[in-house]
């Protein structure tokens, strides 16, 4: 294989790895008989131990010299995310993992759609056409589906609206030191759903998959993220990262036998096809 060609294939192996971690988020949530602060406090906890470690890998004592770089934006960007993630796991408790990962495979559209309001992008024709049949997609889910709640699809939504903020974040402030501010991120969401944690102590039994849900879903999955997507094409990143939506259900169904209706899978079915189609015709 020609040299050139081998950090192309290094990133897709690294960014669908990425895409494989983070599909195990809702296989965590019902593996765990904790309740969701608790569940919310530990996993950010060691997810910010994981991404400390990853930053000190990569980048040595400059990386911790960042925290002091985050401005406004890394502010702005970290306490989004940590409300995504509030958003995220409290989803996945109260409705069915294929309704949270096919209401997040719309955030490009609605990162479109923000980029358009908040910083004057138009997008093309292909994504406002890709954008409305997504979203009719996900109303027919919502609308005629019995293996969702309101509350959970809400919640889903507002996770999934916290990404979309945080991509035009990044878009509009470049120079943000994302790891940092992901780091930052994991702590300010564990110290939030504190007061909401019921589970005195440290569940000794449970431990090791808590540890597991923070340094695999959180650490690991955001560094091969960043280090893969620095050697693929764009257009890439987001087409292997769609592989999210149907494995983030799989898993779910291969355990614990949680088997989407027949509503879901056909607005899943619309989302995913827009988006697929969205990303090859934007190559």
């Amino acid at each position: 294989m020609p040299s050139r060609l081998r950090p192309r294939h290094l990133g897709i192996m690294m960014v669908t790895g990425s895409a494989v971690a983070w599909s195990t988020t809702g296989l965590f949530t019902r593996a765990l008989p904790l309740d969701t602060g608790s569940l919310l406090v530990w996993r950010g906890l060691f997810g910010a131990l994981g991404l400390a470690v990853v930053l000190a890998l990569m980048q040595g004592r400059a990386g911790f010299a960042r925290f002091g770089q985050l401005g406004r934006a890394g502010w702005a960007y970290a306490v989004i995310s940590a409300l995504g993630m509030l958003c995220f796991i409290t989803a996945l408790r109260l409705t069915s993992v294929a309704h949270v990962a096919i209401i997040y495979a719309v955030v490009p559209f609605l990162a479109a759609t923000l980029g358009w309001v908040l910083l004057r992008e138009v997008p093309g024709r292909t994504a406002v056409i890709a954008s409305a049949v997504a979203f009719a997609g996900a109303a027919w889910m919502i609308g005629f589906s019995a293996d969702g709640a309101v509350t959970g699809d809400l919640l889903a939504l507002g996770m999934t609206l916290a990404m979309a903020l945080m991509m035009v974040i990044a878009r509009s402030h470049p120079g943000i030191p994302t790891l940092p501010a992901a780091t930052l991120s994991a702590l300010l969401a564990s110290l939030a759903a504190l007061p909401f944690a019921t589970t005195p102590g440290i569940p000794v039994e449970h431990l090791p998959m808590l540890a597991a849900f923070g340094l695999i879903n959180s650490a690991l999955g955001l560094a091969l993220f960043l280090m893969g997507s620095a050697r693929i094409a764009p257009v890439e990143t987001a087409l292997i990262g769609a592989l999210d939506a149907p494995l983030a259900p799989l898993w779910v169904w291969l355990i614990f036998a949680e088997i989407p209706g027949e509503a879901t899978l056909t607005g899943g079915s619309i989302v995913m096809l827009a988006v697929i189609w969205h990303i090859l015709r934007s190559a």
